[in-house]
């Protein structure tokens, strides 16, 4: 049967789950603004720190030492170290590596995940028997070869009041914030090679020392929504946003993961790929393009990152010139493709800072803000794509002049 403590299963199922299509209003409620706020605090003078505690575990998934103590009693460097692991977790993009997850009803029910979360957020770290359960969780559900440490810290945070136009006030606080952060490092040997020795004037083959890493994964509980605590969301960090541990998430989290960038990206291009049909050519994804530019720098400003439902995709290919008839197909592909209900970020299915033409042989790249350069022309029965050479010209980082067209007209 299943051993539990304080209603959490010690085991769980370890089927792994899919990427979950989430509704736009399920998607996101964090900004960068908010992050920050905590990362610029993960530093010496303004780390309120209450308590550390990690659990190193070896390749074979045995503990192999466990600790805990009072962060601001660390020496500097340690204390440092420590710092720059932790800000690691809130470094990346919003809806790429970083994620914002709900918990499930069941998982907010006596016995849930979030529960537990509660639970251990409020011993502050203080419970040895938490701590084990804890570690233990997460040594059953995280696949990975080789050494890694288990950090995790608690911290009481006096939310500072903030004047219309963003001013802190120190001296008013508008709520208390208490989290728990934690994350998974690996730990790997130092690599071979040769040291000097001062004291003999001499070289020697430098010993090896196993090495903490910066983390893999990690996440915030609660989330930091609106500058105040949200129980129901945590804040999961992944190094690569390809590699997001569906089954670990699952299993110590209970929370669905959105689907991944790379996922996005390749859906809304079968989207408008399967939309469009034999009309999807340059000319209008070059549109597409124009118009994700366009929204870009009108939300530039905007600490959210802008996410795009059904309507919102829609409107941009109307706009983007394509016809009513291909329209007609849009809901339909849509729903085929993506999910009725599924929102998209825009910076995950749309990279507005390059703009490229590729072929099997040929690779083009235009700055953003010109695409207008390029167009297509049928010469000679073959379609080809003209691109004009304005300003200076150079092959191989070689200066090239650029043919008048007067003299090309003057030859044979």
């Amino acid at each position: 049967g299943e051993a539990c403590f304080s209603g959490f299963p010690r085991f769980l199922s370890t089927d792994p789950i899919s990427g979950s299509n989430l509704s736009k209003a399920e998607l996101i409620h964090m900004n960068k603004k908010d992050i920050l706020e905590l990362k610029k605090r993960l530093k010496k003078d303004a780390c309120t720190f209450t308590r550390l505690c990690g659990c190193y575990v070896d390749a074979d998934r045995q503990k192999v030492t466990s600790f805990g103590q009072t962060f601001l009693n660390l020496d500097d460097e340690e204390m440092f170290k420590y710092l720059e692991i932790a800000r690691k977790v809130f470094s990346g993009t919003i809806g790429n590596n970083l994620l914002e997850l709900e918990f499930p009803a069941k998982e907010e029910a006596s016995g849930g995940r979030q529960q537990f979360l509660l639970g251990l957020r409020e011993s502050a770290l203080q419970s040895d028997e938490l701590m084990e359960t804890f570690y233990d969780h997460i040594i059953d559900s995280y696949q990975y070869v080789g050494n890694y440490l288990i950090l995790i810290v608690h911290d009481v945070y006096d939310v500072p009041g903030r004047t219309t136009d963003g001013i802190d006030m120190d001296d008013a606080s508008d709520d208390i914030y208490e989290y728990i952060l934690s994350c998974i490092c690996p730990v790997e040997l130092s690599k071979p090679g040769l040291s000097y020795d001062a004291e003999e004037n001499t070289f020697h083959n430098r010993n090896r020392d196993w090495v903490v890493s910066l983390p893999e994964s990690g996440f915030l509980f609660p989330a930091f929504n609106d500058r105040s605590s949200d129980i129901h969301s945590v804040l999961y960090y992944s190094k690569n946003p390809e590699e997001l541990r569906e089954t670990f998430v699952e299993q110590l989290l209970g929370c669905p993961l959105p689907m991944s960038a790379d996922s996005q990206k390749e859906t809304f291009q079968a989207l408008i790929e399967d939309t469009l049909g034999e009309d999807c050519g340059i000319e209008v994804v070059k549109n597409i393009h124009d118009r994700f530019t366009e929204l870009a720098e009108e939300h530039k400003e905007a600490p959210e990152p802008v996410i795009l439902d059904k309507n919102e995709v829609k409107t941009i290919l109307a706009d983007s010139g394509v016809s009513n008839d291909k329209l007609s197909e849009f809901d339909r592909c849509y729903d085929e493709t993506a999910g009725e209900n599924t929102s998209l970020l825009m910076s995950n299915v749309m990279n507005t800072r390059s703009f490229e033409v590729k072929t099997p042989d040929v690779v083009i790249k235009v700055s953003p803000d010109r695409t207008d350069l390029i167009e297509t022309r049928n010469i000679d029965g073959r379609e080809c794509l003209v691109i004009a050479l304005d300003g200076s010209v150079s092959v191989n980082g070689i200066t090239v002049r650029a043919v008048p067209e007067s003299e090309e007209e003057g030859e044979g």
